[in-house]
């Protein structure tokens, strides 16, 4: 396959670095050509740059829990989210979508999957992905009882009890704050989603966001519940109130937030507490023309599929780089 070609200007060979063609009054930037030869078609042309488009989703955040009382830790943040105008409407904390990379062929970039959160007393936040020099934000960890919770990609939920406290902050154009609680009644606030921000004292976590990068319509990015409330759409774990049922974890590569747990004192001893459940891990797919191929370092685990006229590839864990040919 040739991958430079060359026109002859002047009588001088010349290299063409960018072609285009005119198109229904319009010239538009070519990313290959073909020449049929000996009736086979053969590629004289392949364009040194191309349009990416991507989505990358950090880690998200763990949950909070409690000591004695009946109090309960704040649900996880969900993951960063950033998504590009190709294969996304809406972006995290519901900006609006990324303009997709120019990646050079040839060239090595670097991919990091973000691990979720660990559980505990505070949640643990969520670790960052990284794709080709974008970074998603981990979640923010969910809140110890009576505390406010984390900063992240979404802010962790507040933890609940007879305080007024505060869900983490979000990054901007990545997730939204967690949920807050005013200092009535029990239940932590749900962690924010990459869709939506908790309302207080609501304990359901806040929603996430859908992309059809992989040809079909997924939600990802969902932060944790705390106390009784569900996990948001897209990943989030459900917190829990009972002495025998753990809360539940955000789902691995959605960047879901970790559930918080919390206690009603009819099914606690009195000096019983409880830890929240772990976030969900990050993601990062993009697509590429189909006449390219990426390759990718050990470290990485990787999956491609076909849609339409694109390879997309989904890498759900690891740290390495990748290049497309």
């Amino acid at each position: 396959m040739v991958c430079t070609s060359y026109i002859k200007n002047n009588g001088e060979w010349s290299e063409i670095c960018d072609l285009f063609v005119k198109n229904e009054g319009e010239w538009k930037e070519v990313c290959a050509g073909w020449i049929k030869q000996e009736g086979e078609w053969k590629q004289y042309y392949k364009s040194s740059e191309l349009v990416v488009d991507y989505l990358i989703i950090a880690g998200g955040g763990g949950g909070g829990g409690h000591g004695n009382g009946d109090p309960a830790g704040g649900g996880g943040g969900a993951g960063g989210y950033r998504v590009s105008s190709g294969v996304g409407q809406t972006s995290g904390g519901n900006s609006t979508p990324e303009t997709p990379l120019n990646l050079s062929v040839n060239t090595s970039y670097a991919i990091t999957i973000g691990g979720g959160g660990s559980g505990g007393s505070t949640g643990g936040d969520g670790g960052n992905s990284v794709f080709a020099g974008i970074t998603a934000t981990g979640g923010g960890g969910g809140a110890y009882q009576n505390s406010n919770g984390r900063s992240g990609g979404s802010g962790g939920g507040a933890g609940g009890g007879g305080s007024v406290t505060s869900g983490g902050s979000g990054t901007a154009n990545q997730g939204n704050d967690g949920g807050d609680h005013n200092g009535g009644g029990n239940g932590g606030g749900g962690g924010g989603g990459a869709g939506e921000e908790p309302v207080n004292l609501q304990q359901t976590g806040g929603r996430g966001l859908s992309s059809d990068i992989t040809g079909t319509t997924v939600v990802r990015g969902g932060g944790g519940g705390s106390y009784v409330g569900s996990g948001g759409d897209g990943g989030g774990g459900a917190g829990s109130s009972n002495y025998s049922i753990p809360a539940t974890p955000g789902t691995a590569n959605t960047g879901g937030g970790g559930g918080g747990k919390g206690k009603t004192g009819s099914t606690f001893p009195n000096n019983q507490t409880g830890v929240g459940a772990a976030g969900g891990s990050g993601i990062v797919i993009f697509r590429i023309p189909n006449f390219y191929t990426a390759s990718f370092s050990g470290g990485l685990t990787v999956s491609e599929i076909s849609v339409l006229n694109y390879r997309v590839y989904s890498i759900t864990q690891g740290t390495g780089t990748f290049s497309i040919n």
